[in-house]
């Protein structure tokens, strides 16, 4: 018998989709976006997975939770790994730039190519991809809108940036 490997959570930021595999959580996206329709693949430990992140995005949005402790399972090139893992050590309530980010991951000067891999990131909230604003301190595109971005940045009391693009 297989247990649930995916589900939908209901936020207040939107409804996410998330699912997991043996390995960890793969997938935390907003429906509708690039990553198609993410399932789990039914196994006991994709289930363990998926309910450590429900509890801890629960956590999380109830302001009990500010970082997530939780076994990922990432697929991707070299470089939107190191910005994938990278984005976590961005701390809760700072904000940082692209070209910022660029520069940590030894590629200064790819702001453009950050962009793309943050914009790509499977595991919205828990890689926090929110927390990269444009070089100019405005909000910059994000899977779930603005407005969710503006929320996200302001339930962790990161200063707001200072418009929108």
């Amino acid at each position: 018998m297989t247990r649930p490997s995916w589900c939908m959570m209901d936020t207040p930021v939107g409804r996410l989709h998330l699912a997991a595999g043996a390995e960890g959580l793969t997938h935390v996206v907003y429906p509708g976006r690039d990553h198609g329709r993410p399932r789990g693949d039914g196994s006991t430990a994709a289930a363990v997975h998926l309910e450590a992140a429900v509890r801890q995005l629960g956590e999380y949005f109830a302001g009990a939770r500010r970082t997530f402790d939780l076994t990922l399972a990432l697929a991707g090139s070299d470089l939107r790994l190191a910005i994938w893992r990278r984005l976590s050590a961005i701390a809760p309530g700072e904000v940082t730039s692209y070209g910022a980010l660029a520069g940590l991951v030894g590629r200064p000067g790819a702001a453009r190519a950050v962009g793309t891999a943050v914009g790509a990131n499977p595991l919205s909230i828990v890689l926090p991809c929110h927390r990269v604003v444009g070089a100019d301190g405005k909000l910059h595109g994000y899977a779930g809108g603005l407005d969710a971005k503006r929320w996200l940045l302001s339930h962790e009391g990161a200063p707001l940036p200072r418009g929108r693009r």
